[in-house]
């Protein structure tokens, strides 16, 4: 089984165009295994294990399907899908949370730093 979490999700001309800005979730740690997903506002994505899942992560303590990100321009909103280990936000395990940028996001042993980045013209 492979460690690396697959990368989902694009920021497409079509978006750089409606939206200022786009959110980049990549690894709080440095490492061997860079993870980075990025996320255009006005979707919503689930992480998880699972195949189904649009960011899969193959990490230990992961649900199948562990959380859901509803992405706007100024926010991420995270809410968990009854994932066995829980989501954390700041070290807080949460049900629903609101992310801005500088937040962490865990899910399982996976750290991810949130980041709000105007996209470049």
């Amino acid at each position: 089984m492979c460690n690396r979490p697959r990368l989902v999700g694009s920021w497409t001309a079509q978006a750089m165009r409606r939206y200022p800005a786009m959110w980049i979730l990549q690894n709080a740690e440095p490492g061997p295994e860079a993870v980075t997903f990025r996320v255009a506002p006005g979707t919503i994505k689930t992480v998880g294990r699972a195949p189904r899942a649009d960011f899969i992560v193959e990490a230990a303590l992961v649900s199948r399907l562990h959380c859901r990100l509803e992405v706007t321009d100024d926010r991420i909103d995270v809410i968990d899908l009854s994932s066995t280990n829980g989501t954390y936000v700041n070290g807080k395990r949460i049900e629903r949370a609101r992310m801005r940028s500088g937040d962490l996001l865990q899910v399982g042993r996976l750290a991810l730093k949130v980041e709000r980045v105007p996209h470049e013209s």
